[in-house]
């Protein structure tokens, strides 16, 4: 016989384990299914630990959703018993003008956040671990830090499960079909059948839903781990998250913490668009060192010392770089979530309560319209897709 659920979610990382978790708070019969293991190192979340930041450059409607994620991490910590969010500060820095400084300030300004305002001189006696040119403009909010994605993820599954959920790990989701008000779903291992699917699948995203082609593709990252000269300078205690733009691009790096090297990255590392993230290069190379390296000589020298780790992982970009959040056209028992654009990790909890309000009645109280589909109709008309 097929089994049968309320709700199946298809990607289990993230934002699919906090999915699982909402509805199975609220009593559904919930069914995940991962590709890979739980929790694995394949697509985007995982990499130890991530920022997160109430203050949000990127536009200022993601606040009211950051700040109820929040309360989410909060919470879910504290049923597992384990410390999952670390507050450090955060640093949104702008070194030769740009817009990640104003963008910052005028999110915190229009939610009344507090912070501060600091120039580069001022920003290296607080923190010596920066070395920035003095006309530099620094924002530092004092909520923002970094969570432990494996452990978020592994946290939600557990209590999910202590719930009733099941989820399965190494089955692979080959097809789904809506039937009626309902959806059949074929895996490498079984047949399903649930009221509702959400997908949640990352880079796999656009191989579940076609309508996805094109607006949510994976994009080859770095990150690396340097081991600080000077170590004192670079613990949580003394060295906020940061996100910085300078002349050769956007960078971001979080303290010392359980590898013994400062985490940086740079968005859209190398820019290498992977449409098949399978095929995705898992190797690290020297190229891909030095575009870290050469960062951290020129403003974080002190933290420039021996390579401590290089590990490859994936962004899943939109044309917008905002979110995918919404119902398939034309399927309401379908929702999708993709496209998080590097920027993802830290809205997890509160998205899995978007994905469950949504496969419960198609809507939320949560504002999504950053997000919605229709944003892109225009470009699925004339690709002959959905209108």
């Amino acid at each position: 016989m097929t089994a049968s659920y309320d709700v199946i979610v298809a990607g289990v990382g993230g934002m699919g384990s906090a999915a699982v978790l909402e509805l199975a708070r609220r009593g559904r019969r919930v069914l995940g299914l991962e590709r890979f293991d739980v929790p694995h190192e394949m697509g985007s979340s995982h990499g130890v630990t991530r920022v997160i930041r109430l203050a949000y450059y990127e536009d200022r409607s993601y606040v009211p959703l950051m700040a109820r994620a929040y309360e989410l991490w909060e919470e879910l910590q504290e049923r597992a018993g384990e410390r999952l969010l670390h507050i450090t500060g955060s640093l949104d820095v702008s070194v030769t003008g740009g817009g990640l400084f104003e963008g910052s300030k005028e999110s915190c300004d229009e939610h009344g956040l507090p912070y501060e305002v600091l120039d580069g001189v001022a920003l290296g006696r607080r923190f010596p671990g920066y070395r920035l040119p003095a006309e530099s403009r620094a924002l530092l909010q004092p909520r923002g830090g970094f969570l432990l994605p494996e452990r978020c993820i592994v946290a939600g599954v557990t209590q999910a499960q202590a719930l009733g959920a099941e989820v399965h790990g190494r089955e692979r989701v080959l097809r789904w079909a809506a039937d009626g008000d309902g959806v059949g779903v074929t895996t490498d291992r079984g047949a399903y059948r649930a009221g509702r699917l959400v997908l949640t699948a990352g880079a796999w995203s656009a191989d579940l839903a076609e309508a996805l082609r094109g607006l949510a593709v994976p994009e080859r990252q770095v990150v690396a781990w340097l081991q600080p000269l000077r170590p004192e300078l670079f613990q949580p205690d003394r060295f906020p998250v940061f996100n910085l733009e300078c002349e050769t691009g956007r960078y971001y790096g979080l303290p010392v913490f359980a590898i013994p090297g400062v985490k940086l990255g740079r968005y859209h590392h190398r820019d290498e668009v992977t449409p098949d993230p399978d095929r995705l290069d898992r190797e690290c190379h020297p190229e891909d060192e030095e575009v870290l390296r050469a960062f951290a000589r020129r403003y974080l020298p002190d933290g420039a010392g021996p390579t401590m780790s290089l590990r490859p992982c994936m962004f899943t970009n939109s044309p917008d770089e905002h979110f995918l959040v919404d119902t398939l056209p034309g399927l309401p028992q379908v929702s999708v979530a993709a496209g998080f654009s590097g920027h993802g990790f830290k809205f997890c909890s509160v998205v899995g309560e978007i994905m469950a309000d949504l496969a419960e009645s198609g809507t939320t109280r949560h504002d999504i319209g950053l997000f919605r589909l229709e944003r892109f109709a225009a470009r699925w008309t004339a690709a002959g897709g959905p209108s």
